[in-house]
């Protein structure tokens, strides 16, 4: 079956950025000129995707409303003859068809994704982290999709960590399975303990997932951190059928982290069509001075 919907959780508070997440969703902070968010639902919609489910929580409408059409706004531009922004907004409020469902509890990712189970339906579904941006020349979920095309089962994205570091994240271990770096996963563990796994390869915030795991979801008892794990439940979800792990082309910026966050806002700022260059000039300026 198709993959045609796409969950963004989007419920999170966004603590490791206050004050600054106060009154702002952490997703609408900005990469360069626009928010975080919409990087990932842009490369959603370049993937070929045809509907996003954002799992919202208290304070979030700003990230609804940034995707709606703002009628006020759009006339003051067009009075000042903005042109090139009326075109851009339109563009933005006509990406994809969005809708939204409440998480009521943090109770974790896992839990997060089981909310809009009503809405995916009995259907595989894409799974997008909202401060997960992925630079690549094929968007990372097209990538995805396109396994998928070819083995028909849940796919999650993996990179290599270090091993100092393996301990932040879902840890997956498993053999190449004779595809473009893919392989087979055999087991999967929630930041393990230092020691415990000789695998560097952590997830990363892209899955594609069977309906399944909806149904393992609501048996899944609070992990790590007292949390509802998605990676307790996709580690059930492997021993009942094949699951893939899939080291993806492209470079991943963590933009929930301040480091992550300022690595991003260089990346993509280098390559931007109005100020890249000047960026550039800018960045080697400053290098001269350290």
């Amino acid at each position: 079956m198709e993959v045609r919907k796409a969950v963004i959780p989007v419920a999170g508070l966004g603590t490791r950025f206050l004050p600054a997440t106060k009154a702002i969703p952490k997703e609408m902070l900005t990469i360069v000129d626009r928010p975080t968010i919409q990087y990932i639902v842009e490369e959603v919609v370049k993937s070929g995707i045809d509907q996003i489910i954002f799992v919202t929580s208290e304070g979030k409408s700003a990230i609804e409303n940034h995707f709606d059409y703002d009628f006020q706004l759009d006339n003051v531009l067009k009075e000042k003859n903005k042109t090139a922004l009326v075109k851009e907004l339109e563009s933005i409020s006509n990406l994809i068809d969005i809708v939204s469902v409440r998480q009521k509890k943090p109770l974790g990712l896992g839990h997060a994704i089981w909310t809009a189970r009503h809405i995916v339906g009995n259907e595989p579904f894409m799974v997008c982290l909202g401060d997960d941006l992925v630079l690549s020349d094929i968007p990372c979920a097209r990538q995805m999709l396109d396994l998928y095309e070819d083995v028909g089962e849940s796919i999650v994205a993996v990179q290599r960590v270090l091993p100092d570091q393996t301990h932040q994240y879902g840890i997956v271990e498993g053999e190449p399975n004779g595809r473009d770096r893919t392989y087979s996963v055999s087991r999967m563990v929630e930041k393990p303990a230092p020691g415990t796994t000789d695998s560097d390869l952590a997830i990363i915030g892209r899955y594609i997932l069977k309906p399944e795991i909806f149904d393992i979801l609501s048996g899944t008892t609070p992990g790590h951190g007292g949390e509802i794990q998605l990676t307790d439940a996709l580690l059930a979800l492997s021993k009942r059928r094949e699951m893939y792990a899939y080291e993806f082309d492209g470079t991943r910026y963590d933009a929930s982290d301040k480091i992550g966050y300022l690595k991003a806002i260089i990346a993509y700022g280098v390559r931007h069509k109005e100020i890249g260059a000047q960026f550039r000039q800018h960045l080697k300026d400053v290098v001269k001075l350290l």
